[in-house]
């Protein structure tokens, strides 16, 4: 199985540490972040990852190369000329997504023990062409879902920003983003976005007449480990997890 890792963000929340070094190299204790989500998706059944680089893109390649692509297949989606955001990262490395089976998009600065297998059984049964792990959590922006947790639309409360999929006829749930989904091969020809775009724009725009669903897990353990107060929590995140 292919997945790809978001992994060439700034890491401007998690300044000075990435000031010297790329997010996915920051360090859980004695991991660093970058690791434990390769050695999860391959304890997962996936062998084939893309991960795209453009914040010191170089540390990154040659940790890779330190550690032998951690012995399964992995290659680089180079963004060093121009960040592209999450859509734009997606498009570019669409080329290494052939095979005809879900791709995992997974970030790296998230940590969690949400069963992937589960997920993408989920996925599988619901026909729709991307899904998007979410959990009822407090945070500025969410995800719309009606009650069969069918993608409907958007919510930035900070800004008061809301988007709608279609018209509105019932109340909808608000279920943060996990920053893990799965997605088909062919969503990838309904991407319509150029450069540098973000992927929660393009499943909005996709939604108005492709199924998207939302995987609610808000029973399992999750972290954004985006900030560097939350280093402390994610060393003790990945010692309950390490104990299962």
């Amino acid at each position: 199985m292919k997945a790809m890792i978001f992994a060439a963000g700034l890491g401007s929340r998690l300044k000075p540490i990435t000031n010297k070094i790329p997010k996915a190299l920051v360090k859980i204790g004695d991991r660093v972040l970058l690791e434990i989500i390769i050695k999860k998706l391959i304890d997962s059944g996936f062998d084939s990852i893309i991960i795209n680089v453009h914040h010191f893109a170089n540390q990154i390649i040659d940790y890779l190369q330190e550690h032998s692509n951690f012995n399964i297949e992995i290659v680089i989606s180079d963004e060093s000329e121009e960040l592209l955001d999450s859509g734009g990262g997606l498009k570019k490395a669409s080329w290494f997504f052939t095979e005809n089976e879900p791709v995992l998009l997974h970030n790296v600065d998230v940590l969690s023990d949400i069963d992937l297998s589960k997920m993408l059984e989920y996925h599988k049964k619901s026909g729709s062409v991307a899904t998007l792990a979410v959990r009822n959590r407090e945070t500025k922006r969410y995800f719309l879902f009606d009650k069969n947790m069918q993608l409907k639309g958007w919510k930035n409360k900070s800004a008061g920003e809301i988007k709608y999929v279609n018209e509105v006829s019932e109340t909808f749930q608000e279920l943060a983003f996990s920053g893990i989904h799965f997605i088909e091969p062919e969503l990838l020809n309904l991407i319509t976005g150029e450069g540098k775009f973000s992927i929660i724009d393009e499943y909005l725009k996709i939604a108005k007449h492709t199924k998207i669903v939302g995987y609610d897990h808000s029973h399992t353990k999750w972290l954004d480990v985006g900030k560097p107060e939350s280093l402390k929590g994610a060393v003790n995140l990945l010692r309950q997890l390490n104990r299962k």
